[in-house]
């Protein structure tokens, strides 16, 4: 199988990642947190080592800072809903965005009597300027995609950070594509809140998300339930990452999670593996645009991550998608990608799109097999 799902997750999973999580259900499989023996205090080591590490990687405050979800939706509903708004408040997002930033945005329309205002561009530096433009003094709340997940634009968050500072807003980033690809200082970059899936970029298993908190912004929990400690009270623990982790962690995978950041590096960094990851794009839009297809965003690789979709005039994303895997062993994403209001922009909502995307461990060779195949489905229309 030749695999180009990565925006969806990554595959296959680095041994090291397999190893810990096997390693750690074998000798280490107590729950973290509850329990005083041995077994129960490697599990809670195993945990903070990959909270550390997740603080350093991202620059956040401390380990404290770094909370632990199932995915990354569940990350980015508690930023949202879990935000203490009031009614009337402004939200700005994008055109662009996920499901996972839409659907909870649409919630507290409806339930906090929020203001929703949109903004987009062709690229993620006209994106950037239309969010620059909609921020206003009313606006507490900013939630952006730090790239996208159909059209792989980048957007810039200096001047967004910068404004939203200047009126007093939160900006909460979804670096769902982003992390692990691209560097990511929440310091540096302007980032209240950090939203990232473990399972992507960061090599990690699925079951695994995270939110990252640079202060205490009163996010109201989204679960309430045991925690360890304090269970005479009524009240979740108000101190820091419990009073927003009820319940038993995914030990297995957050320490196979810790072993993804370790790949990483091992790998070279972020840099190395986004200058590897565009070297294929690059190769990938010069052959294609022999074909005959329409691409969505730009034909370059400046500004991108290895993330590209196209549609062709004559076959549905779907059919052209049941072909590659079918005829040629190959594993791509077709259809509207949790981003409707982006196809709705881009003019692809009836029929889609398919999705390519690459990832640290695509060859040269994979991309070669996946053009010669778009182009023999080109050819017979």
């Amino acid at each position: 199988m030749y695999y180009f799902d990565h925006a969806a997750t990554s595959f296959p999973k680095p041994k090291r990642v397999i190893d810990s999580v096997v390693t750690t259900m074998e000798m280490h499989g107590a729950n973290p947190g509850r329990g005083g023996h041995s077994l129960s205090r490697q599990a809670s080591e195993l945990v903070l080592q990959t909270r550390q590490k997740i603080a350093a990687f991202f620059h956040a405050p401390s380990e404290e800072h770094v909370w632990f979800y199932p995915n990354a939706t569940f990350a980015l509903n508690q930023a949202i809903i879990g935000f203490p708004f009031s009614n009337g408040d402004e939200v700005v997002t994008t055109h662009f965005e996920h499901n996972s930033v839409l659907r909870p945005l649409y919630a507290m329309e409806k339930q906090a009597g929020i203001i929703i205002r949109f903004a987009g561009g062709k690229t993620g530096e006209e994106t950037a300027a239309s969010v620059v433009e909609a921020i206003n003094d009313k606006t507490k709340f900013v939630v952006i995609n730090h790239a996208s997940n159909v059209t792989g634009e980048i957007v810039p968050l200096t001047s967004i950070s910068e404004k939203a500072k200047s009126v007093g807003a939160i900006l909460c980033v979804d670096a769902s594509q982003t992390a692990g690809t691209i560097s990511i200082n929440m310091e540096r970059d302007g980032i209240d809140l950090l939203a990232c899936p473990g399972h992507k970029g960061l090599l990690g298993p699925q079951g695994t998300g995270i939110l990252l908190s640079k202060h205490d912004y009163h996010l109201k929990p989204m679960t309430y339930g045991g925690t360890g400690h304090s269970s005479e009270s009524k009240d979740q623990p108000i101190m820091w990452p419990e009073r927003y982790e009820a319940g038993t962690l995914n030990t297995p995978a957050i320490a196979g999670l810790g072993a993804g950041i370790d790949e990483l590096e091992y790998l070279g960094g972020t840099e190395a593996i986004y200058q590897h990851e565009v070297q294929l794009v690059d190769y990938f839009l010069r052959e294609i645009a022999n074909v005959n297809v329409s691409l969505v965003g730009s034909d370059t690789t400046e500004g991108r991550l290895a993330v590209v979709s196209f549609a062709f005039a004559e076959l549905s994303s779907q059919e052209c998608a049941i072909i590659l895997d079918q005829h040629y062993q190959i594993a791509v994403r077709a259809g509207l990608h949790c981003a409707p209001k982006l196809h709705e922009w881009f003019g692809s909502i009836n029929k889609g799109l398919v999705r390519v995307s690459f990832g640290p461990y695509t060859t040269m060779n994979d991309v070669r097999v996946l053009i010669q195949a778009i182009k023999e489905i080109g050819a017979s229309f």
